[in-house]
């Protein structure tokens, strides 16, 4: 389990649980989850025009992901946020949708790109991930108290200076390298589960910001391992394994947060 390609499985599945963590606790702070979810699935439409043209499906995943990112950062100034994702996203996958249909040989590939292929990961794709993982790490790392601001207080950090737009338009490029890096290996439908999972259960579970994110990088890494090992063994698509861990984790949280709050009236008193 941990010799040959298998290596490649886990260095690739660490870093995109890394990444998943950080970049998640913050759309769950901003409450930019329906991005979360339309970026990683709106950019199987550049991994399909990338196969159709020859090319590496990161590059596709990368220009679908950064191009939906400022579709939604533009669209949002004359729309509603979750409007202007909901039409980035359509507009998306229809593309995909177009790409898909001029190519007969392309189902097993698109297959693995929407559910993931941990275990198919070669040592060439494993430069790209840990690169884009870095560059996403060191931009959060970068901005990141006035993202942290913004994201809390946006009209304290308005009136120090901070621009709304240009945080937002960051996070979502972000978000976008994210995406590139981490569709192949869980896949577009489950990267939203394993971006949102963790981010949530660990906002329950505290309220200070450095320690939630640190829970959600741990929780993150805690489902891809006990999801790669549990799929190693039964022979079971990775992706059932990480949805199921990430809401187990939610629920979770959420029974923790309910049960903290009941007791603490009752603790109160007695102090």
């Amino acid at each position: 389990m941990f010799s040959g390609l298998m290596l490649n499985t886990w260095i690739a599945a660490t870093a995109v649980a890394v990444i998943a963590g950080v970049t998640g606790f913050f759309a769950v702070l901003r409450g930019s989850t329906f991005a979360a979810h339309a970026i990683p699935n709106g950019a199987f439409a550049g991994a399909a025009g990338a196969s159709l043209l020859g090319l590496n499906p990161f590059v596709g995943l990368a220009v679908f992901s950064v191009g939906g990112a400022l579709g939604i950062a533009g669209l949002s100034r004359r729309a509603r946020s979750d409007v202007a994702t909901a039409l980035t996203f359509v507009m998306m996958l229809g593309i995909g949708a177009l790409f898909v249909s001029w190519s007969s040989q392309y189902s097993q590939e698109a297959y693995s790109l929407l559910f993931g292929e941990v275990f198919g990961v070669s040592a060439e794709e494993v430069l790209p991930i840990l690169a884009l993982g870095a560059v996403s790490v060191a931009a959060i790392v970068v901005m990141f108290r006035p993202l942290m601001l913004s994201s809390a207080l946006p009209e304290v950090a308005e009136a120090r200076g901070v621009s709304l737009r240009r945080m937002e338009l960051g996070f979502l490029l972000v978000m976008a390298l994210a995406t590139s890096m981490t569709v192949p290996v869980v896949g577009a439908l489950l990267m939203f589960s394993l971006m949102i999972g963790p981010a949530a259960a660990a906002r329950s579970l505290t309220a200070r910001p450095g320690l939630a994110m640190t829970l959600s990088v741990a929780i993150a890494l805690v489902t891809v391992w006990a999801g790669i090992v549990m799929s190693y063994q039964s022979d079971w698509p990775l992706g059932f394994f990480v949805g199921t861990l990430g809401a187990a984790f939610y629920l979770a949280g959420k029974g923790y947060a309910a049960a903290r709050r009941r007791m603490g009236p009752t603790a109160s008193p007695a102090a």
